[in-house]
């Protein structure tokens, strides 16, 4: 029968299993089809997708009954198609055997979004292979392949840092218990998963209770259909500090918090979004916590070793300067006295000695003149006058400040 004489369909991607691919790159590949017997095929395509879609329901209840509401929106990347076996009219018949097919087709030169999967909507991109046969069933094979958006933190936007500040009354009814501030800085937004991020910030408790600082690092799909927004967040990394008194002030002095393995933000799509948040809380008792947002943005490219110029340099100018300090001292000392190094038994000989006679002089000009040039700890002041080297002219209209 037909169904039996197809041994194995299958479609094999080039490359590893695991092979990520980006805008303007060529998926290419095999169909491998295996005969027991020979049959006859009207057409055999390829086809290449790349779409996001958002869907999700909601229900309300009108009386007894309850009505749900259908949110739905997609978005298609590219579509390609490349015929195998063309459909002209005749069957074409294979013999038993093992056949291959290659194919190949290159994404689009734009910007394609991140392959993602969510509750509520996914970006998915695939091959898909039709086999068309007479008087049988279509025969599919489908397989998905993962694009990534490339997300380089190298750049001034995610190289700037990020800081806040952010205070509340602590209120239980009508009764205030004083003031909680807190104030977050990091020191960029852009970062990889696998980074530590370096915490800085300053807990201000002035009320009478103890407070408890954290941090967590959010994530947060958006889903946006018929003009309907769904979200859903979730915690991915977390960080507890110490209790603070009453009236006590904690410091982070660059607290670590670990990114976890997760995904690439995603920001270029209309419909689904992937945004990361760096929250900086304070949890008293008895009322709702005070939290500070930094945005951050998970990118692909991790940071380049001497990336930042402005740290590198600062840096070895920092530590050109330690040395400079251990060099030279902070004041010159002074030169000691000339009775100290010279004993007077050596001065009453040195003034016994008979003066040399002059030199002669006269073929000093033949000789190339050495110049010598006095070594100073310091640049002497500018010569002071009280009168103005550059007097202005007595005949030119005085200058209007404010114009």
């Amino acid at each position: 029968m037909t169904f039996r004489a197809i041994k194995s369909f299958r479609l094999e991607l080039d490359g590893p299993e695991d092979a990520v691919f980006s805008s303007g790159e060529v998926v290419s590949g095999q169909v491998v089809l295996e005969l027991r017997s020979a049959i006859r095929v009207q057409s055999m395509k390829v086809l290449g997708r790349g779409v996001a879609n958002a869907h999700w329901l909601e229900n309300r209840s009108v009386g007894m009954n309850s009505i749900y509401n259908d949110y739905t929106s997609k978005i298609t990347y590219f579509r390609k198609r490349q015929h195998l076996i063309r459909d002209n009219g005749e069957l074409t018949t294979l013999p038993a055997g093992k056949h291959e097919f290659p194919f190949s087709f290159q994404l689009p030169e734009e910007t394609l979004v991140t392959s993602f999967e969510g509750k509520h909507g996914s970006i998915r991109y695939w091959v898909k292979v039709k086999l068309h046969r007479p008087w049988a069933t279509v025969k599919k094979i489908k397989k998905e392949f993962t694009v990534i958006e490339p997300i380089d933190i190298n750049t001034p936007a995610l190289l700037a840092p990020q800081a806040g500040t952010k205070d509340k009354m602590a209120r239980v009814w009508y009764r205030n218990f004083g003031q909680v501030s807190v104030t977050a800085k990091i020191d960029r937004k852009g970062y990889t998963p696998g980074e530590v991020i370096p915490v800085f910030a300053e807990f201000d408790n002035s009320t009478s209770r103890s407070v408890v600082p954290k941090a967590y690092i959010t994530q947060t799909q958006t889903f946006i259909a018929r003009g309907t927004m769904k979200q859903k967040r979730s915690v991915v990394a977390t960080l507890c500090g110490d209790v603070v008194g009453a009236r006590r002030r904690e410091t982070w002095h660059g607290r670590a918090i670990k990114i976890p393995p997760v995904g690439p933000s995603i920001l270029q799509c209309r419909i689904i979004k992937v945004e990361y948040m760096l929250r900086v809380c304070v949890d008293v008792p008895g009322t709702s916590k005070l939290c500070l947002e930094l945005p951050l943005v998970m990118g692909t490219i991790p940071l380049h070793p001497f990336g930042s110029r402005t740290s590198s340099v600062s840096s070895q100018y920092s530590v050109n300067l330690e040395w400079l300090r251990m060099a030279i001292p902070e004041q010159p000392e002074p030169p000691p006295d000339y009775s100290s190094v010279v004993t007077e038994e050596e001065a009453q000989q040195c003034n016994s000695v008979a003066p040399r006679p002059a030199e002669d002089l006269s073929g000093i000009l033949e000789r190339p003149l050495m110049a010598f040039v006095q070594e100073f700890r310091f640049r002497p002041p500018p010569v002071y006058s009280e009168i103005d080297p550059n007097p202005q002219p007595f005949n030119m209209r005085p200058r209007c400040m404010t114009c």
